[in-house]
């Protein structure tokens, strides 16, 4: 059997969460049992469109299909979720079927263990298809990264993408900040990297409808995570009265690339000197600390926008240390357990959260319906909600 690749682009949400009739005042809903656990999690079945990738009663798959489902990252609150969507799907299948031993249909979840790394990522999906697996869905972390494995498999194509429509998310996020700052002022983003097509997408976004709707907000910088280093050292040279120009240069020097010296022995004792204390004091800093310092550099600053649940963390860590985080508004993507904590006691404003359990389980099916060649829609959206401290109840706490 030809394998076929599934693109599976998962992004965001720590909770399964879903349209729930309660108010404010209400309590939470407690799931004990079986039926209530299915119940928990059957509004981000709902949410799924088309409707028929949260439907496993016409996946007659044989016995012994293998599935595999490569993710982003492991151990997160996130990515369990996208992993539960997945499990659950497999389990549903399996119930369906009547599948048992050997019979059962096998859907394996793996990712990149400590961060969202490309290179561990290709190395799992080359060892996934070296398994001969008949489906393999992908959630990539960077856009290029597995551009040779997805040529080897060419002749099938990318059966469809599960994700949330991240433009459409982005900007209503925007429209949220810029409302929330009366329409004036300035704005700082946070990315989870620069390499990603979800980070570019939703920063892109942010950007476009600031400016094409809000002449008197401005993003003035964006901070992506995997250039903190880089950041730092900045950091670093600004609070020792070194220029952005003259850094660049010592950095380049001291690397032995400039061609017309010989790299740091060339460099005077004093330039040599200043390069190794803006070194330590890069070295003395945290994530937080440098995303502190942006905040304090711009003193019309009135939001921060984190791209994703990780941003969010962040600028939430950045917040304990920054001298004018009581005049910035915070929002972002995705609600986990400490999200959904500040975003009650009024440290965070709102939160774009998406629908991660979904996200797993539609991925399962549209592998399956690749597996089985009945078709596959080009894109499953599995949506959005605006969450704020009036409509909070949106949230369900995934039950696994």
């Amino acid at each position: 059997m030809k394998r076929k690749i599934t693109a599976a682009a998962a992004f965001a949400l720590c909770v399964a969460m879903g349209v729930c009739a309660c108010s404010p005042s209400e309590k939470e809903d407690t799931f004990t049992g079986k039926e209530k656990e299915e119940l928990a999690w059957q509004p981000n079945l709902d949410r799924i469109s088309p409707e028929v990738y949260a439907d496993i009663s016409n996946l007659d798959l044989k016995p012994g299909t293998y599935i595999s489902v490569i993710g982003k990252r492991e151990g997160t609150a996130y990515w369990s979720e996208v992993q539960a969507g997945v499990e659950q799907a497999a389990e549903d299948i399996n119930k369906h079927l009547g599948y048992k031993g050997e019979d059962k249909i096998k859907v394996l979840y793996n990712a990149p263990a400590d961060s969202e790394n490309i290179d561990e990522q290709v190395n799992i999906l080359d060892e996934e298809l070296a398994r001969y697996p008949d489906v393999i869905a992908v959630a990539s972390v960077a856009e290029d990264a597995s551009a040779v494995q997805f040529d080897l498999a060419a002749e099938n194509g990318i059966q469809c993408t599960c994700m949330t429509d991240n433009v459409a998310a982005a900007k209503e996020g925007a429209r949220k900040m810029s409302e929330a700052i009366e329409e004036k002022g300035e704005i700082l983003l946070i990315a989870q990297d620069s390499v990603s097509g979800t980070a570019k997408e939703r920063t892109k976004a942010v950007t476009e409808e600031i400016t094409a709707n809000y002449p008197n907000v401005k993003v003035v910088e964006t901070i992506y995570m995997d250039q903190f280093d880089d950041l730092k050292m900045q950091a670093a040279a600004d609070e020792l009265g070194v220029t952005k120009e003259q850094l660049a240069e010592w950095t380049v020097e001291s690397s032995g690339q400039t061609p017309a010296d010989e790299g740091e022995e060339a460099m005077s004792e004093e330039v040599r000197t200043k390069l190794e204390d803006i070194r330590a004091v890069a070295d003395g800093m945290t994530d937080a600390d440098v995303v502190a310092r942006y905040m304090e550099k711009y003193p019309n600053l009135k939001g921060c926008f984190a791209v994703n649940a990780d941003a969010v963390l962040l600028a939430m860590d950045a917040f304990e240390t920054a001298e004018n985080e009581e005049d910035i508004v915070l929002m972002g993507f995705d609600a986990g357990k400490e999200q959904i904590a500040a975003l009650k006691n009024g440290t965070i404003d709102g939160l774009i959260v998406q629908n991660p359990f979904g996200m797993g389980y539609a991925t399962v099916v549209a592998a399956a319906r690749a597996a089985l060649e009945i078709g596959n829609e080009a894109t499953v959206d599995t949506e959005y909600v605006w969450v704020d401290k009036e409509n909070i109840c949106l949230l369900y706490t995934s039950p696994s």
